[in-house]
């Protein structure tokens, strides 16, 4: 089954062409069923690539899903045309009364803030407390998921004396988990971050379970079962090409980067990276879709009455 997208949105083409089972919200009304209603707080600069990379993820699951993207309130982006963010995007005050099958909330660019020195900490505040009774499932993407584990359990992130970049090896630390059902024992994960959380201060934590982790670059997908949550503190949802868009940018501002660890083939920049995480992405989100449909209560007013 298609994920749901209007038909003017830009992943909307770019899915189709890519071979990606989509479905206009005008036809998908005309169905008989009740599809996932799946949020995206999308707090990156480049809103529509952001947009088209978890669409991509979330569209690949045999299931019919709505796709809704979500903005802060006062936040104004300054990358993004403001007529895609009217046309597509509504403000978390006026979805708030609403419920979602599950949140996906995005990383932002502001790791090196203290997390309450952020502009819009307070309404992400807001957004973590709305998602206990509100949402059934969230899934807390890099500086998201560290937001929401400091948020939820005072799980500190630490700065880094050197940029975490490149593609790290991490160990399948919980095979049995319905969320890495078809994991390989290790795989590759793109990580870009100037900040980490550290595996003993999870541990402190009764209740979290980290699922993968890096000897080099520390936990990275930890569950958070009682509050029905993951967090992904790197980025499988990264396309082929953006490890290196980040490297070009920051070479022509001049900035000190090292070329990302074990991307490149023999790490020569001249030449073309190759995916080698994309099936591990779709696997992890599609076994976090289905996971969600196998216990989302069916009646949304049901969400979040039901312990998880």
């Amino acid at each position: 089954m298609p994920i749901t997208l209007p038909a003017d949105l830009p992943a909307f083409d770019v899915l189709s062409r890519e071979g990606v089972m989509v479905m206009s919200d005008t036809r998908a009304a005309r169905q008989d069923i009740r599809p996932l209603r799946i949020g995206l707080l999308n707090l990156m600069p480049k809103k529509i690539a952001t947009e088209n990379q978890f669409a991509r993820l979330i569209g690949a699951t045999p299931l019919q899903i709505e796709f809704h993207l979500i903005r802060m309130t006062e936040h104004q982006t300054r990358n993004t045309a403001a007529e895609h963010m009217e046309a597509f995007y509504r403000p978390f005050q006026a979805v708030k009364e609403e419920r979602f099958d599950g949140l996906i909330i995005t990383g932002a660019p502001i790791e090196h803030l203290p997390f309450d020195a952020v502009t819009y900490w307070d309404e992400l505040r807001e957004v973590f407390a709305w998602t206990q009774t509100h949402v059934h499932a969230t899934f807390g993407v890099c500086w998201g998921g560290m937001a929401m584990i400091n948020h939820f359990h005072g799980v500190p992130k630490h700065m880094l004396d050197e940029k975490a970049f490149g593609c790290f090896r991490h160990r399948n630390m919980a095979p049995t988990s319905p969320f890495l059902r078809g994991f390989s024992d290790d795989v590759l994960i793109p990580v870009s971050r100037w900040t980490e959380m550290r595996q003993p201060d999870i541990d402190a934590v009764p209740g979290l379970v980290t699922l993968l982790g890096s000897d080099q670059v520390g936990p990275c997908l930890v569950e958070d079962a009682a509050r029905r949550a993951l967090y992904i503190f790197n980025h499988f949802e990264y396309d082929s090409g953006t490890l290196k868009e980040e490297y070009d940018r920051d070479l022509a501002a001049g900035k000190s980067i090292a070329v990302p660890v074990n991307y490149y083939p023999d790490d020569d920049p001249a030449r073309t990276p190759l995916n080698r995480w994309r099936s591990h992405a779709h696997l992890l989100y599609g076994n976090w879709i289905n996971e969600i449909y196998q216990t989302t209560p069916f009646d949304l007013a049901e969400i979040g009455k039901t312990p998880a």
